[in-house]
């Protein structure tokens, strides 16, 4: 009976597993023209953002852990500059998922059209959050705390988030597209909640994954030098 139990539990993840996995990756939502909203999902989180790039313009985002299991989709809200009360609310909602690049999700009788933009298979796709930073020439770990910034990254797009869940904070984001080569990572910003005038700015930094860390070193969009690690969530 306990092989069969067994069996049984390591099934069932293999099924989380999978329908997981399918879904990672970035996905836009089906409309012509600005503004445009973008989902990327992995590592059971998700991160979504309404803005008009041609505009320069960020208009809202919300983020959360996200589980999937066959046709069934439960979402858990992080955050919500749209909606701060929706902030700690769980949406169980289904998908049909059509030839691994058309994503229609249902909730509260609403259903949405995505079209996939990349399945999230790179070495940075994931999600991560920031627990070193160097400062004065010393790197200093970051205690895990409610606040909390985290960076997900799909095969071709990122979005970072500075959150805390906790008290409902909200303390900016920005994303847009990356590219990994070599030990250099650049990415192009195509939003930020805190200074539109960063939009389409470039910005390149050295690299190096390490397991679940991800090393990160560069100047930031102000010019200021930066040294952090990311580790991976579990």
């Amino acid at each position: 009976m306990k092989q069969l139990l067994t069996a049984a539990a390591l099934l069932l993840t293999s099924h989380l597993s999978y329908a997981q996995d399918e879904l990672s990756g970035a996905w836009k939502l089906k409309g012509a023209g600005e503004p445009q909203t973008v989902r990327i999902i992995e590592d059971g989180y998700f991160m979504q953002t309404v803005f008009d790039q041609a505009g320069k313009k960020f208009i809202s985002t919300l983020g959360g852990t996200i589980d999937a299991d066959q046709q069934a989709l439960k979402e858990t809200i992080e955050f919500n500059t749209a909606d701060k009360d929706n902030i700690g609310t769980t949406k169980n909602c289904t998908y049909v998922l059509k030839e691994n690049k058309q994503l229609a999700i249902t909730c509260e009788g609403k259903t949405e059209q995505w079209e996939r933009i990349d399945d999230g298979k790179t070495d940075l796709a994931g999600t991560w959050r920031i627990t070193g930073r160097e400062n004065n020439g010393q790197m200093t770990t970051m205690r895990p705390g409610a606040r909390k910034t985290l960076k997900i990254l799909s095969g071709t797009r990122f979005q970072w988030a500075a959150i805390n869940p906790e008290t409902k904070e909200f303390f900016g984001t920005g994303g847009g597209t990356y590219t990994f080569e070599n030990g250099k990572y650049t990415e192009t910003i195509t939003f930020f909640s805190r200074d539109n005038t960063r939009v389409g700015m470039s910005l390149s930094f050295d690299g190096k994954v390490d397991g679940n860390k991800w090393h990160h070193s560069g100047k930031s969009s102000k010019g200021d030098p930066i040294s952090e690690i990311w580790s991976r969530i579990e």
